[in-house]
């Protein structure tokens, strides 16, 4: 059957803390200890996530096989000015696949519906983390349209920071009229902003 997407409530809060937590363990088992050990989802805890932001989950045949969460508010403290300034930036956190559904494509769809719903909320970017070691997925993002930003170590933790576009579906006449071949992926978000405002005012 075809993955199905939606926004958690409180009803899908065990599904998806079960979820993180056999990712949490399966990190441990292929890379020993690290943060992913001292994750402590609970029901109570992914609840919390659903009342102060979006919760975006993927189930087949009626089983929770990832989730991410959405936010407006910076998850991160300190100093972020390495990403690309926005006016309403979309921070993506807590993004996890059961790992025996890990590999099959599912994540790149659940990103997909995180586009689709963070352009739904008002977003101009998403903005994500992942671990810099071999336990992060920093590749998989790569192939997903992210662009690194920024590496550092956050909290004792080596992190790379990642950003991505979000871009409004445009018409063939705007897409083909406004790229340029040596355009940079800013660049093009900013074409997209321009275009997407003439867009809407019938031009």
């Amino acid at each position: 059957m075809p993955l199905v997407f939606a926004a958690a409530t409180n009803a899908d809060a065990a599904a998806i803390a079960a979820v993180r937590m056999s990712a949490a363990r399966e990190l441990t088992e292929r890379f020993g200890a690290g943060t992913w050990s001292f994750a402590a989802e609970s029901e109570a805890s992914v609840q919390a996530e659903i009342r102060s932001s979006t919760v975006l989950f993927a189930h087949e045949d009626g089983l929770v096989v990832g989730a991410l969460r959405l936010a407006t508010r910076n998850p991160w403290l300190g100093d972020t000015r390495f990403f690309t300034p926005c006016n309403r930036p979309i921070f993506l956190t807590s993004m996890a696949i059961t790992p025996k559904r890990q590999r099959q494509g599912i994540g790149r769809q659940l990103l997909a519906e995180a586009r689709r719903v963070g352009l739904k909320m008002g977003g101009e970017a998403l903005r994500l983390d992942s671990y810099a070691g071999p336990a992060g997925a920093g590749n998989f993002y790569r192939k997903c349209g992210f662009r690194e930003v920024h590496r550092g170590d956050y909290n004792g933790t080596a992190l790379i920071w990642f950003e991505s576009p979000l871009e409004r579906m445009l018409s063939d006449k705007h897409r083909h009229a406004t790229f340029g071949e040596d355009d940079t992926p800013i660049r093009r978000a900013l074409i997209i902003r321009n275009a997407r405002l003439r867009h809407d005012r019938g031009a």
